[in-house]
């Protein structure tokens, strides 16, 4: 049985997204993005969605050309109504982290449409990695 079936619909666990932030080999670096406060960012994305979501900082989620990366992975509530992970690229600046703070604040996917803004950025991954660490 898997984590979704044995999730209670009332639970708040059922209505917490996952944000899993690709911290790795270029994404979130100097080296690839210089002048960008990732630290930063990576901050106000936490507080950004607090009570609403988990954000994890993931080993490389093998989308270098499309850093920098963030998947939404939709509640329990969200994946039950047909919400899918959703993968940004460039997630660079304040704007679209606000926007996907903002997403997430609504229920995410599956419960609320993809922001406009966003919908440019997101994009259809060639892989997964499986490891991350906690923020």
């Amino acid at each position: 049985m898997t984590a979704y079936e044995h999730a209670s619909a009332d639970s708040e666990s059922a209505h917490t997204c996952i944000v899993r932030v690709c911290r790795d080999c270029c994404c979130g670096t100097e080296r690839k993005h210089p002048g960008v406060d990732h630290d930063g960012l990576l901050a106000r994305l936490e507080v950004g969605t607090r009570g609403r979501a988990r954000v994890l900082r993931s080993a490389c989620l093998l989308a270098c050309d499309e850093s920098n990366v963030v998947v939404v992975t939709p509640s329990v509530a969200g994946r039950r109504s047909g919400g899918r992970p959703a993968w940004v690229r460039g997630v660079l600046d304040d704007a679209t982290v606000d926007a996907i703070t903002g997403w997430v604040a609504l229920g995410g996917p599956g419960i609320a449409a993809t922001p406009e803004s966003l919908a440019p950025q997101v994009f259809a991954p060639s892989g997964l990695s499986l490891t991350w660490t906690a923020v």
